[in-house]
């Protein structure tokens, strides 16, 4: 069967090909199509040049990769005989990558034929699980405290959780206070939510979107505010929130190396759809 590479100009091109079979497991998908469509509205921050591109079999598409530089490559499910065609593709657009996220399977013999490819070493990352969730379970007792939306005047606590965020969990982000500006701003840019019992104590996100679903993320509480519910109860509530405004289901990453948060949106309500990982290169 003929498998074939396909590049697109760039992320309204690539949905108008892509969409209709990402959708199928959207859940699953919800990292590429939140990030293409927020591109395709005009969302900036990314160095050049994007990559965008669909693995196609017999004409179909049978899988994508996608890649907004600084950060790494990132791809779905797809037929592992075409992955070495994807690393020559790759190869031409960019002349190193830090690191390819995936469906365990694909992105290992992606880092394989990459780091042969490229004569560099290759090396196992952080493994993650992919939640989705239709229905919520409030905990019983639910933490003291109220959900309130951050604002711009909360950055001050905002940057240096983000940054502990982002040590915590391996997550590549340049600048936090950029980040934070944009998740406290005003209207659909407002993204960011804090758990207050008294003083601000928890914070979690709705980072992006996709046709059905919203992505929940930045789920953070500081050290000393800890083992007391307020993530639960604030994720719990978020999520609540995002199905009474009309979305089919939330999605969630979690560590694997964290039984604790695993446990805790499981609890929820929160259902496995699918184990993704980081090969990371030298």
């Amino acid at each position: 069967m003929e498998t074939a590479i396909v590049r697109h100009s760039g992320p309204r091109a690539f949905l108008e090909r892509a969409e209709p079979w990402l959708l199928r497991r959207e859940a699953e998908n919800n990292l590429v199509l939140g990030l293409a469509a927020s591109l395709a509205e005009g969302a900036s921050g990314y160095s050049s040049p994007l990559y965008f591109a669909t693995v196609e079999r017999a004409g179909r598409v049978a899988g994508c990769a996608f890649r907004t530089p600084p950060y790494k490559l990132g791809l779905t499910r797809m037929p592992l005989g075409a992955v070495p065609l994807l690393a020559h593709d790759v190869a031409e657009v960019y002349d190193h990558l830090p690191a390819a996220l995936g469906p365990v399977d694909a992105v290992r013999a992606f880092g394989e034929a990459w780091a042969a490819l490229r004569g560099v070493t290759v090396g196992p990352g952080p493994r993650q699980r992919i939640h989705s969730l239709e229905q919520v379970t409030f905990p019983s007792p639910l933490a003291p405290g109220t959900v309130r939306p951050a604002r711009p005047e909360d950055i001050p606590l905002v940057v240096p959780w983000l940054k502990a965020f982002a040590a915590a969990t391996g997550h590549l982000e340049t600048d936090a206070a950029a980040l934070a500006l944009r998740l406290t701003g005003t209207g659909r840019d407002g993204r960011l939510a804090l758990w207050k019992d008294g003083v601000p104590v928890s914070m979690a996100g709705f980072p992006a979107r996709t046709r059905h679903g919203v992505r929940i993320g930045y789920v953070y509480t500081p050290e000393k505010h800890r083992r007391k519910g307020y993530a639960s109860a604030l994720v719990a509530t978020l999520s609540r929130q995002v199905l009474d405004s009309g979305f089919g289901h939330c999605v969630l990453y979690t560590d694997l190396a964290n039984p604790t948060s695993n446990r805790i949106y499981r609890a929820i309500g929160y259902r496995p759809v699918q184990d993704v990982m980081d090969v990371e290169f030298g």
